[in-house]
């Protein structure tokens, strides 16, 4: 198996636990509230950091790779999670899955910008075909319109997919594991007070935090051990290995995952038009892996 091959497979691992993502949120977020569940997840995720830190000697970042660190928090550790919270208040987790489709051809959008990756004419037409087929789901599953909490998913799209090109770069220099690991670090800093804080405020509230359910604490957890932290150590390491813009192709299939987990976690309905998108995909995503994209040294 040669570098690229297995940097897509350690991408396809980080889709498969961010395609829980989402339903996660969902069961979470109306016990916990938007704002308050993305800080709560930034303390886990950065409490069970330093945990395995004192497991394993992780070496300090340098310097000059402190702002893109910085960087990368607040968009994957705030931005993100934040944007989505808002939308699962109002979004079925299926619609908010599609609408994120749009993320690859973001991250290979950004790699170009950014980083000196030159796609081909090829993969860009596989790419934008992908991105297609999500977005053309995503209007029909609205009815032909999108709704207001599509921009926060937008958002939250274009927030992670630079992030993603920015900690698949850096992982070329410091690795995966560190990259995501001091990511959570930095991201405690400002988290804790701010999660104490809201604890603080739900104690003394009508609804203690106390008294949400066993499934939202579940999904609290998960959100911030895998989706905050184990998924980005494969998603980081094969963006690393197998390039920012090829690996980022396999991100089309997270819309897809999302759907089959939504319908077991969640209960929302898998249709046979949900089979056929997510065939489509699977079709493109094989062929743009085929497609050549160069690497230009700057």
């Amino acid at each position: 198996m040669d570098r690229e091959t297995k940097g897509l497979w350690l991408g396809l691992v980080g889709v498969v636990i961010f395609s829980m993502t989402l339903p996660a949120t969902k069961m979470a977020v109306s016990d916990f509230g938007a704002v308050p569940l993305s800080f709560y997840r930034a303390t886990i995720a950065g409490l069970a950091t330093l945990i395995y830190l004192l497991i394993k000697n992780i070496s300090l970042p340098k310097r000059n790779g402190l702002p893109t660190l910085a960087i990368i928090s607040v968009l994957i550790s705030f931005v993100f999670p934040i944007s989505i919270a808002m939308a699962m208040q109002n979004l079925p987790s299926s619609h908010g899955g599609i609408v994120l489709g749009i993320s690859p051809l973001l991250t290979a959008l950004f790699a170009t910008l950014r980083f000196g990756e030159r796609p081909s004419r090829g993969f860009w037409i596989t790419a934008i075909i992908g991105s297609g087929l999500v977005i053309a789901f995503s209007i029909k599953q609205s009815d032909g319109t999108l709704q207001a909490s599509d921009i926060a998913l937008l958002l939250s799209a274009a927030s992670a997919s630079y992030g993603y090109a920015e900690a698949g770069n850096l992982s070329h220099k410091m690795g995966g594991i560190a990259v995501i690991s001091w990511v959570a670090i930095i991201t405690l800093i400002p988290s804790l007070p701010i999660a104490i804080y809201y604890l603080t405020q739900a104690a003394t509230s009508i609804t203690p935090i106390m008294d949400a359910s066993l499934q939202a604490w579940m999904a609290l957890i998960f959100v911030s051990v895998f989706s905050a932290y184990v998924g980005n150590i494969f998603w980081y390491t094969g963006l690393s290995m197998g390039g920012i813009a090829h690996v980022g192709q396999v991100q089309l299939l997270q819309p897809f995952c999302t759907l089959a987990l939504s319908s077991v976690l969640v209960f929302e309905p898998l249709t046979i038009s949900n089979i056929f998108f997510a065939s489509a995909v699977l079709i493109v995503v094989a062929i743009g892996k085929r497609m050549p994209v160069i690497k230009v040294k700057t």
